[in-house]
């Protein structure tokens, strides 16, 4: 089962892609995730059939062209931890993109099925809203790209930076019930990156009866998904991480239940004096 929940990272084949995720592949209904390392003079396209997608540049400068729309020269960072505000590309079902890099591209291509009711649109810097969350050593800096307020059939899209130590997507928590408006049934995928890039990270997916119970651990670009159950995230000394997470189910709601004997952490009892 844990290397189920684990895809590593593939070297980039001909057309640059080092994940790739489906729904066939990952025994679930509605995420995909693609990634891609990108080059000048490369271009990636896709028709996007029944699914919406989310084109996250997650490093790197490039444009992007769809049926309905066309963004030139979109990007800023060329590095996620330089933690400013990414650009992406919403592309809707029965459509195509075809992207073109003017740098080094790190792209991430983030799907669920949808109808078609929205066209595409560049979702800039300005659309992404920033929080910090948690305290003491459990503190996460996040950036939604497409939240439960956002223009999308059923994709929601984020991006979380977690510093060396620091625990992540914790007290633990799951989404893995249609039961609204208390919890939503959604899928979820986790690309990892480290800085410096040979960190690495522990993530446990377990659920209340340990039918499942697994720790993974991910390395620079491995991806880790979690279908059920809860998927906290652990940080190790000396190495930062970023993760950017995909979720999709049937309602395009993020609504969670928190682990019993953990949700003290969000109380004033966390941090203990000592």
């Amino acid at each position: 089962m844990a290397q189920d929940l684990l895809s590593k990272c593939s070297a980039p084949g001909s057309d640059g892609c080092i994940q790739k995720i489906t729904p066939a592949n990952a025994g679930w209904h509605y995420v995909g995730f693609e990634a891609y390392l990108l080059k000048p003079g490369m271009t990636l396209t896709e028709d996007t059939g029944s699914d919406e997608v989310c084109l996250v540049f997650v490093a790197g400068k490039g444009s992007v062209k769809t049926k309905d729309g066309t963004f030139e020269h979109i990007g800023q960072r060329m590095c996620p931890f330089e933690r400013t505000k990414p650009y992406s590309v919403y592309v809707p079902p029965n459509n195509s993109f075809t992207v073109t890099p003017d740098t080094d591209l790190e792209l991430a291509v983030c799907k669920a099925p949808a109808t078609g009711k929205y066209p595409s649109r560049l979702i800039g810097p300005d659309a992404v809203n920033s929080v910090n969350r948690g305290k003491g050593r459990n503190t996460r800096f996040v950036q939604n790209i497409l939240d439960d307020e956002a223009v999308a059939e059923s994709l929601l899209v984020v991006e979380v930076f977690t510093d060396e130590g620091n625990t992540s997507s914790y007290p633990s928590h799951k989404h893995d019930t249609d039961n609204i408006p208390n919890e939503t049934y959604l899928e979820e995928t986790y690309y990892h990156r480290f800085d410096p890039p040979q960190g690495w990270a522990m993530q446990r997916i377990y659920d209340d009866s340990r039918s499942i119970d697994e720790c993974v651990a991910p390395y620079d670009k491995d991806v880790v998904k979690a279908p059920k159950g809860y998927h906290p995230v652990a940080t190790l000394a000396g190495y930062d991480n970023y993760y950017l997470n995909v979720m999709a189910g049937p309602t395009k709601m993020w609504r969670f239940t928190w682990e019993k004997d953990h949700e003290w952490i969000n109380s004033d009892a966390y941090p203990r004096s000592k």
